[in-house]
């Protein structure tokens, strides 16, 4: 089977990969994530397909393992992060080292840092910060996806120039 072969087969397995993802995720978005990573996973390693086996079971096993080690790598960043109600001193006195003026400042000069963005780097990168995804962004400006993310890696670097003084070190 050529590459053209194989690629149609697989976007004409989307549909139940989607049914199927979504009993993984029980939520339709990270369903359709899941999928596309599936897909994306499919095609760059057809080499690895091997010609006359289930397809459809090649797929599912992909998705399958995808999202498992989507949830490990949750569950690993999940017990990284110390969740309790209670503070300790060492925390305490950590906290009381800073005040509130300095976030103040720091805001100032990200606010502002923002503002010199031009509108075609400040929207799409709002958008992202805010949560939105790279296909919401393209879909909302009606853009390719890819010139959401050169707009949002543009903006980044503009910002890290202008808040260098806060990087790490100095």
């Amino acid at each position: 089977m050529n590459k053209i072969e194989f690629n149609t087969k697989v976007v004409q397995e989307a549909g139940s990969l989607s049914s199927y993802a979504f009993y993984f995720t029980r939520d339709e978005e990270n369903a359709n994530d899941l999928v596309q990573d599936t897909l994306l996973k499919a095609f760059s390693y057809y080499n690895k397909f091997k010609d006359g086996t289930n397809l459809q079971a090649w797929l599912y096993t992909i998705l399958k393992n995808t999202f498992i080690n989507y949830y490990r790598r949750k569950v690993k960043t999940n017990a990284i992060i110390l969740k309790s109600d209670t503070i300790s001193s060492a925390d305490l006195f950590k906290s009381s080292l800073h005040n509130a003026a300095e976030g103040k400042f720091v805001m100032e000069d990200i606010d502002q840092a923002l503002s010199k963005l031009s509108e075609e780097y400040y929207y799409p990168f709002s958008m992202y910060y805010e949560g939105y995804k790279y296909h919401e962004i393209a879909d909302h400006f009606k853009i390719p996806i890819g010139t959401v993310k050169t707009r949002i890696h543009v903006a980044r670097q503009q910002l890290k120039k202008k808040l260098k003084p806060y990087a790490k070190g100095n």
